[in-house]
């Protein structure tokens, strides 16, 4: 990794060749999908302009969904900044390798084990906002996170073209395409979460396509390439060599221009150098032997992934350590705890097929609490502005740690967990008497006495 840079950048998509454009150039990106609803976004737009969407520039329609897929993530941050620091109670901190006998450590063949039960060692606790203020986070960055909306139409004889996503609308284009020149339009909006400061422009780019064979077209759309791509088209995949020329931008055709990011980031009073975060010969980091499965190929690396070789003796995930939200719901007649949310873990995750809470790596610049909020709406759904913070629980190996939040539902609050991506088999509330005859993650085993017992008691 690049040292001493510490401007975090946030892309408000899950599209693969924006994010490795990006990694490329020496950025590897937090991704946190949007989930706009693009079409309602232009219609609305549009008909506050007094134009139909057929009339409204796709010069306008690019930018107006940028700029709604940057001001949700932005929403959803400012949502997890405002849980954090409104987050009461105490955290509790636990020492283990400071343990006084170092031979009352239990000896495990798996490197990816976490389990000090019967260990004593020493604890420290304090008001969790005295510990939240000794990291850095969303709450009291200066500069950045930036966040980065994006989108893309490609306008071919006066016809905005978007996703064709079915063979048949992506054979119809292609033909008519064939020999012929269209427009690639891509809308960029920048904000930059610390200042709130937007900044947002449009790139251009000419393109001239080559002739297409039927042959080429019937093999084109069975590579699946061209029917979730804006215009059926991309310049870097299997359809490039049939562009012939570019006059413009060729990264915009790809959906981030990255000289107009450039120039949107120093706008915000950022140098461009400063979001590098990937030094040439970085590598994605790989699976420990102990996984019982790889992870889906649509997975990718993302700031603060990778393995951590702990003073332990174990790997941990997460160079900047993990955290995960442990919550819980109370019966609104008596307060007692009812039900906590659980994951049930995919195989090809570290102790794969076990039960534990939703949670992973804390991304850079992020807070523990920040990181756990952010990781189990990413996983389970969890939104956090229907829930608060009530205390957390960290266990402190020296360069790697794991932060458990405990947090409930607000009053008058539900929330409705589901499996929102492919690290969970499934998501559910799980009465709290039955938590101890699930086959729990080593480390939730260990501790969930204690984590049921604070539970009670908060």
């Amino acid at each position: 990794m690049v040292e001493n840079m510490s401007v975090p950048l946030i892309l408000a998509s899950k599209s693969k060749p924006r994010r490795d454009l990006l990694f490329h150039a020496g950025i590897c990106p937090t991704i946190r999908v949007s989930h706009v609803d693009e079409p309602a976004a232009v219609a609305q737009t549009a008909a506050e302009a007094g134009v139909s969407v057929e009339d409204f520039p796709i010069s306008s329609q690019v930018m107006v969904l940028a700029q709604a897929k940057a001001n949700a993530v932005y929403q959803a941050y400012k949502d997890v900044a405002d849980v954090a620091r409104q987050a009461r109670g105490n955290e509790v901190t636990g020492f283990p390798l400071q343990a006084a006998d170092d031979d009352a450590r239990a000896d495990f063949d798996s490197t990816q084990t976490r389990d000090f039960s019967g260990v004593s060692f020493p604890m420290r606790s304090e008001p969790i906002q005295n510990s939240a203020a000794e990291r850095n986070g969303l709450t009291d960055a200066k500069v950045g996170p930036l966040i980065l909306g994006c989108d893309s139409m490609f306008l071919f004889d006066g016809q905005a073209y978007g996703k064709p996503h079915t063979p048949q609308v992506a054979r119809e284009r292609l033909e008519r395409m064939s020999g012929a020149t269209g427009e690639l339009f891509t809308g960029h909006c920048m904000i930059d979460f610390a200042s709130g400061k937007v900044e947002t422009g449009v790139s251009r780019a000419v393109i001239h396509f080559a002739e297409f064979s039927e042959k080429m077209i019937d093999r084109y759309i069975a590579t699946g390439e061209p029917l979730e791509v804006a215009g059926s088209f991309t310049l870097d995949g299997f359809g490039g060599a049939y562009i012939d020329s570019i006059e413009g931008d060729p990264s915009g055709i790809i959906g981030l221009s990255l000289p107009l990011a450039r120039q949107l980031t120093e706008k915000l009073g950022v140098d461009w150098t400063d979001l590098w975060n990937v030094a040439r010969d970085d590598r994605f980091p790989q699976p420990l032997s102990s996984v019982k499965a790889l992870p889906p190929k649509e997975n990718i690396h993302q700031p603060g992934d990778g393995w951590v070789d702990c003073a332990c003796g174990r790997k941990h995930w997460g160079t900047n350590g993990a955290a995960g939200v442990l919550l819980a719901r109370r019966d609104p007649q008596t307060g007692k705890v009812t039900d906590v949310v659980m994951q049930h873990r995919a195989v090809w995750s570290a102790e794969g097929g076990t039960w534990g809470i939703p949670g992973g790596a804390i991304a850079d610049g992020e807070s523990p609490i920040e990181g756990a909020l952010r990781e189990s709406y990413e996983e389970a759904n969890i939104t956090p502005a229907d829930i608060e913070v009530v205390g957390s629980y960290c266990e402190d190996h020296g360069p790697w740690s794991y932060t458990t939040v405990f947090a409930f539902e607000k009053p008058g609050h539900e929330v409705h967990p589901r499996a929102n991506d492919d690290e969970s088999v499934e998501i559910e509330w799980v009465p709290i008497d039955e938590v101890p005859n699930l086959k729990l993650l080593t480390a939730l085993r260990a501790d969930w006495p204690t984590f049921r017992k604070e539970l009670t008691l908060l």
